[in-house]
């Protein structure tokens, strides 16, 4: 379960209670769990198509764990996301639990696991302050990791992107939704 205590920063061991991923509302989980998922399924193919696009060998990058099965189960919200990571053909799907036998399963808030892709939050502080749980192979874990620091994906914006007129408005009402690390304006993202 993760922990109420703030991260602290691997660089400077500085307070960073602000730079710590929220929650989505408990009353927003209630509110979506009689939801269907399947109407979810076009989004994330959109997303995950608009990121290939834009980052081209991207699970060809995990080598040896290519193929490999990883569970996303964001702890703030009635559903979890399976990404199977073959490179012709990656696929991510939502479900309401996730299936036995994973490569991988990593537990976070969905800002946190949204961060991860974008750099917004720093892994290690996550998963040291236990607001990241990782399960699983490592090795497929760090592959994932490098792959996705060495692309440099904004996920909110790829996968917005596939909106046409509505993309802007619709990045913005997202990011206006998540919460994100306050962090010195000149300073780049950890990643």
């Amino acid at each position: 379960m993760p922990s109420e205590q703030p991260a602290r920063r691997t660089a400077g061991h500085e307070e960073a209670a602000a730079d710590m991923p929220g929650r989505v509302p408990l009353v927003v989980q209630l509110a979506l769990r009689p939801l269907p998922l399947l109407p979810l399924q076009p989004i994330l193919a959109a997303t995950l198509k608009a990121v290939l696009a834009n980052h081209p060998g991207i699970f060809e990058r995990l080598g040896p764990h290519a193929g490999k099965r990883f569970g996303l189960a964001p702890t703030d919200l009635p559903l979890a996301f399976l990404l199977e990571s073959l490179p012709r053909r990656p696929r991510i799907t939502a479900v309401r639990t996730l299936p036995a036998r994973l490569d991988v399963t990593i537990r976070g808030s969905i800002a946190a696991l949204i961060g991860l892709v974008d750099g917004g939050y720093d892994g290690d502080a996550l998963f040291f302050s236990r607001d990241l749980v990782v399960e699983g192979d490592m090795e497929a874990v760090v592959a994932l990791r490098n792959a996705i620091d060495d692309a440099q994906i904004d996920l909110v914006r790829e996968g917005c992107g596939s909106l046409g007129p509505l993309a802007a408005p619709a990045e913005r009402l997202l990011r206006s939704l998540l919460p994100r690390p306050v962090t010195d304006p000149g300073a780049m993202p950890w990643n």
